[in-house]
């Protein structure tokens, strides 16, 4: 399935009917009062997160939504059907923004988060609440209201707990395809992931978090080189980051420095998220390869996903990692005096 992660959509809630006018006309009552009834109001059009979806793809196929207009008022004082409200499914981590203005108008990340984007108009009032002793046949109705309408431009943010980074070829996508369900395409050649992908792994025998493997990050990804540029903000939600190098590289210091100053010209706030490092490939390293010291807090992890070198033990500290953030952002309860 395509990767989309941005799309624009036009929203028109439906317009209210019209209030009816209308008088009484039975055999035995010759002179009647007004009994128009109101118009109905029109559809609303809501947001709602939907936990499957992890492209916007489909609004490159539809981008417009039009709910339906209330049904006019009629008379023996008959309110008009309200109309249809239309509820458009988008995935967890979509930021809504008014296209005109560019202001967020949400960020949607809860599951089944529900949001009035587009407020139907209401109807119109009919005829028979505008009667007074003075003006006992009003021949006067309102018309309805018009349903609010907004071009909407969405951006997606994959929600994932560890986010895998490196540069091209690093084996983030081997990784990703060994200790999760996911399937990404793997070669021997750069810039192989060309779309985010996302990997539920498995941990224990209940537990589980969410992988995210970035397209490779290149020297000048921040200023718009290579892919990095176009899917860097999909890190920004994470919880933690896994800073990814090839035991064949050149200099893996350098390398660390690099991608580390890369996440920081691109946002400063990225340098804050607990981070790891992963050193990959280790079934073709060297025999006198030294693994250097890198930053100080920073634990290094040697890793083979073909030969299942270090896996284990680079689960249970992405686990620790995960569980340790997620308990700290919970709501503390109170305790009574």
């Amino acid at each position: 399935m395509k990767f989309v992660d941005s799309a624009s959509i036009f929203v028109q809630a439906g317009d209210g009917g019209k209030g009816c006018v209308s008088f009484r006309r039975e055999k035995f009552v010759p002179k009647g009062g007004p009994d128009g009834g109101d118009g109905g109001r029109g559809g609303h059009v809501w947001l709602r997160t939907n936990s499957q979806l992890t492209t916007l793809l489909d609004f490159k196929y539809k981008n417009k939504y039009i709910a339906l207009r209330g049904v006019h008022g009629q008379g023996a004082r008959k309110t008009g059907k309200d109309g249809a409200d239309i509820v458009i499914d988008v995935p967890c981590g979509t930021i809504i923004r008014n296209a005109e203005s560019h202001e967020i108008i949400a960020d949607l990340t809860g599951a089944e988060q529900e949001l009035l984007i587009a407020r139907g108009g209401k109807g119109g009032r009919g005829n028979q609440h505008f009667a007074t002793p003075t003006r006992q046949a009003p021949r006067y109705a309102e018309p309805g209201q018009k349903g609010e309408g907004l071009l909407l431009e969405m951006e997606l943010r994959l929600m994932a707990d560890v986010g895998l980074v490196g540069f091209p070829n690093a084996g983030k996508s081997t990784l990703i395809s060994v200790i999760s369900a996911a399937k990404p395409k793997i070669a021997d050649y750069p810039f192989t992931t060309l779309v985010p992908n996302l990997g539920i792994v498995r941990y224990e025998e209940y537990k589980s978090f969410v992988m995210a493997d970035i397209p490779g990050i290149i020297e000048g990804a921040s200023e718009g080189k290579g892919l990095g540029l176009q899917f860097l903000r999909h890190i920004e939600r994470t919880k933690i980051l896994a800073i990814l190098i090839a035991a064949d590289s050149p200099d893996i210091a350098a390398e660390y420095r690099t991608l580390l100053g890369e996440l920081e010209k691109f946002d400063k706030g990225l340098l804050d998220k607990p981070r790891i490092v992963v050193v990959t490939k280790m079934d073709i390293a060297s025999e006198d390869l030294e693994i250097p010291a890198l930053e100080k807090g920073v634990r290094v992890l040697p890793i083979s996903a073909v030969s299942g070198l270090g896996l284990k033990e680079l689960k249970d500290e992405l686990w620790r990692e995960v569980s340790g953030r997620t308990r700290a952002a919970e709501p503390q309860d109170e305790g009574l005096g």
